[in-house]
């Protein structure tokens, strides 16, 4: 049986800023709603999609520059219109690296300053709601 390692090195934009330089982590779930059918006569419970459900949850190194992460996210808290594109790799999307664009997602919440003596400033940020389309070309 073939093993494939993977080693992660992911492409991350945010509106029309790129955050890969500052993201430590990122997660991106995709999915639908499920939206019972069941009828009577059936012997057990029936499910159909519904509405594409979607959530991004990205770890980020804090910078307060322009165009830098507290910027960039204080101007996206209660849009619902956000685009963002996460690809395993970065670089043209491929049947191996697939590209996935999120529309109009929302930032509900954003703490923008998180700190502690001796460490790294962090925030962790998570997108919801919008839809997602997979891209391999």
């Amino acid at each position: 049986m073939a093993t494939t390692t993977y080693l992660s090195n992911p492409s991350v934009t945010v509106g029309a800023v790129d955050l890969t330089d500052n993201c430590s982590a990122a997660t991106l779930t995709v999915g639908y709603d499920s939206l019972e059918t069941t009828a009577f006569g059936d012997t057990g419970r029936k499910y159909t999609k519904g509405l594409q459900n979607v959530e991004v949850t990205l770890t980020l190194f804090n910078s307060y520059g322009a165009s830098e992460i507290e910027a960039t996210l204080y101007g996206l808290v209660g849009d619902g219109d956000t685009t963002i594109v996460i690809k395993p790799e970065a670089g043209a999307a491929s049947a191996t690296n697939p590209s996935y664009t999120i529309t109009n997602a929302m930032l509900a919440t954003f703490t923008p300053v998180v700190t502690s003596v001796g460490e790294l400033s962090q925030v962790e940020v998570t997108f919801t709601g919008g839809t997602f389309a997979r891209a391999i070309a």
